[in-house]
């Protein structure tokens, strides 16, 4: 059983209640972003950063992607098999996207196609199908899923092993990282219940 960082699971349960704040629903989208053989072997952490954050950056010029996205998170890791890779949430506005999967796809297909220049590969986890599923469209009121979302995917992101300690050049380098908690709105809309 892998042991969780409870300081960064708290920080990122944190993080989805404050965009839960300004959202009655999150369409949460998990994907994991790698590379394919024999490139993962030879990328650097230095490498793959450059690339997830030219993909983080693009967001405005994708609004075909990435309209509607209200956070993210990412967990860089490490393991001998898969090189440097990504476990991302992308966190949208349920009430204007609905087709999880369907985005997930798209952002693959873009770290794949345009960002890595077909080098990259990913796996769309919304595509799978869980018995305890915490990804996909999140009601504000929906505490089951909430709870399975904390206790399952959060907690898997934040899970100890497999960091970037052995691939690490500076201290800058992060395995963790968010978006920014957003600001918070006024009183706009029906009070929920």
């Amino acid at each position: 059983m892998s042991n969780t960082n409870k300081k960064q699971q708290t920080s990122m349960q944190n993080y989805i209640d404050e965009l839960s704040k300004n959202h009655s629903k999150l369409n949460t989208v998990r994907i994991d972003l790698a590379y394919e053989k024999p490139y993962s072997d030879n990328i650097t952490l230095e490498e793959a950063n450059n690339d997830l954050n030219r993909m983080l950056n693009n967001m405005r010029s994708k609004p075909s992607i990435f309209k509607d996205m209200v956070g993210h998170i990412c967990k860089r890791e490490y393991t001998e098999d898969k090189g440097v890779h990504f476990h991302t949430l992308f966190i949208y506005d349920g009430q204007k996207v609905q087709k999880d999967a369907f985005k997930g796809d798209q952002i693959g297909e873009y770290w794949k196609q345009q960002i890595t220049r077909g080098k990259g590969t990913y796996h769309n986890c919304n595509r799978n199908t869980y018995v305890r599923n915490g990804i996909g469209m999140l009601d504000c009121r929906d505490s089951d899923k909430r709870k399975i979302l904390d206790e399952d995917v959060i907690a898997y992101l934040c899970k100890d092993e497999q960091g970037i300690e052995p691939i690490k050049k500076n201290k800058k380098d992060r395995a963790f990282t968010r978006g920014t908690i957003p600001k918070k709105k006024g009183n706009m809309g029906r009070p929920r219940k």
